[in-house]
């Protein structure tokens, strides 16, 4: 297990940075955590530094999914989950494409389709302390 500390807002760049290091060439991660804990924030620094192109960054709660191309040409997807009723509704969706693609996937709320996600999806769990940091912890080797 790998945990990352942010202690502040203005620590989230460099444990953005420091997240993306220490998975390596990974690219498929699942985001757990309480509403407003800051899995979306988190993602958004993420997919800065990954060099997206796009001015926003936003959480696909209503869409599903967004799409967004970083500068180096890399295909990153933000799913959000949490309004998802049925694993069927996923499916139909066609989720299980990106899932298995080679480009980055990110996924909030991913309780409903963990019987679906491959093995390579990496839990990312984000917790609030009582201070009001947060605490993020990859459940993967170094």
């Amino acid at each position: 297990m790998i945990t990352i500390e942010i202690k502040s807002l203005n620590d989230l760049n460099s444990a953005a940075k420091e997240f993306l290091e220490k998975t390596n060439s990974n690219k498929k991660f699942a985001f757990y955590g309480k509403m407003g804990v800051g899995k979306t924030t988190f993602i958004k620094q993420i997919c800065k530094n990954l060099g997206i192109s796009e001015k926003t960054v936003n959480s696909p709660t209503f869409t599903i999914i967004n799409e967004y191309k970083a500068k180096s040409n890399d295909i990153i997807y933000h799913f959000d989950f949490y309004r998802i009723n049925k694993i069927q509704e996923i499916i139909d969706i066609g989720a299980e494409e990106y899932f298995y693609s080679d480009n980055f996937c990110f996924i909030e709320w991913p309780e409903i389709a963990e019987n679906i996600l491959p093995n390579d999806f990496i839990k990312v769990y984000i917790n609030e302390n009582q201070d009001k940091t947060r605490r993020v912890k990859l459940d993967i080797k170094i």
